[in-house]
């Protein structure tokens, strides 16, 4: 009776709530929703945080500040912050408690108190057919390739490549999909992604 279908009046408040999509109720908190757009059959797990902007007042906002793909799942409780531009592909599933934003804070006034000081803007992308685990945290300025899956718990930032294999805190590249389409296994002291 509480979940957000296309008809109901908080999905019309968004920017694109695509037929067949579902928000579970209860919900968390959704924060400027002109600016999100659900693709179809895509399910947003109950406890769902989705926010764009730095709070409802905010007058000038990106028109698709976060775009969610068709057929993904979105587990319980996941916290998605867009300030700028979290671009997530198709058929992507996420666990539960997964944690992603486009932006962090700075620090480059020690007398100043950190929430104060606001970082960079940096765009994330995740790619489609990607799994991204239980408890994992994408940060500001990552790029994850298509068919990727995130270890749960990792915390990611830089750039994965398609069908890879990462996890860790930081995240590594634990394995890939070769040319010959055989997985390879990574080195165990492989460096962490790049940024």
């Amino acid at each position: 009776m509480g979940d957000v279908s296309p008809d109901s009046a908080l999905a019309r408040r968004f920017g694109t709530f695509g037929p067949g999509a579902c928000l579970a109720f209860p919900l968390s908190d959704v924060v400027n929703p002109s600016a999100i757009h659900v693709g179809r059959d895509t399910l947003i797990g109950k406890y769902a945080t989705l926010s764009v902007g730095y709070g409802p007042t905010q007058e000038v906002l990106p028109e698709r500040g976060l775009v969610v793909g068709e057929r993904c799942v979105l587990g319980a409780r996941i916290t998605i912050t867009a300030h700028e531009s979290i671009a997530i592909g198709d058929d992507v599933w996420f666990g539960q408690d997964v944690f992603i934003s486009d932006a962090s804070h700075g620090y480059t006034d020690p007398e100043v108190p950190v929430g104060l000081q606001f970082g960079a803007h940096q765009p994330v992308s995740i790619g489609s057919g990607s799994w991204i685990g239980h408890g994992a945290m994408i940060l500001p300025g990552t790029t994850i390739g298509r068919n990727v899956v995130v270890a749960a718990g990792s915390v990611v930032r830089g750039d994965v490549p398609d069908h890879a294999v990462v996890g860790g805190v930081p995240a590594k590249l634990i394995r890939r999909l070769d040319a010959d389409g055989s997985w390879a296994r990574v080195r165990s002291d492989a460096p962490t992604l790049t940024s």
